[in-house]
């Protein structure tokens, strides 16, 4: 993998407001019984009928799958070609809704705030809320997390 040198997203791009879409994203029937077979193999993740017979109404994804995969769009969107340096951790994650064997996910990521660290020159802090609908638009997974950038040459003393 080749690592680009200039980025199109620093800090100074995620202002209050700023969106940027996520996905579509297909769990299918395969990916969400081999995420389950490794991760988290509870039987309403790896069995239609154990699926069926539970709350969540059929074979149904890991929350777990559910957030890695939203990381991957995340990572689609806009954090493989921002100077993002990593994140201090996740501040919640709850899964709303079932995110069936079939479904399509979409979503949007949102900056929430940002701040230059005062502890860091030349780095920014960035809040964001994640959104992820299925293909009915019912949001199944809602996150917020803190990014942390670079910012552009000469934008470090402000």
């Amino acid at each position: 993998m080749t690592l680009q040198s200039e980025k199109t997203y620093y800090f100074e791009d995620y202002t209050p407001g700023r969106e940027f879409r996520l996905g579509p994203c297909t769990f299918s029937r395969d990916d969400v019984i081999a995420f389950a077979s490794e991760f988290d193999p509870q039987p309403m993740h790896l069995d239609d009928e154990a699926g069926k017979a539970s709350i969540l109404g059929g074979l149904a994804a890991s929350g777990w799958h559910v957030s890695a995969m939203m990381m991957r769009m995340m990572a689609d969107s806009y954090i493989l070609d921002s100077a993002a340096l990593g994140a201090p951790g996740v501040d919640h994650v709850r899964w709303k809704k079932p995110v069936l064997a079939g479904d399509v996910i979409t979503g949007v990521s949102r900056v929430q705030s940002s701040r230059p660290l005062k502890s860091k020159p030349g780095i920014g802090l960035v809040e964001l809320v994640h959104e992820l609908y299925n293909q009915r638009g019912d949001l199944v997974c809602e996150s917020m997390a803190p990014l942390f950038l670079r910012m552009r040459k000469g934008e470090q003393d402000r």
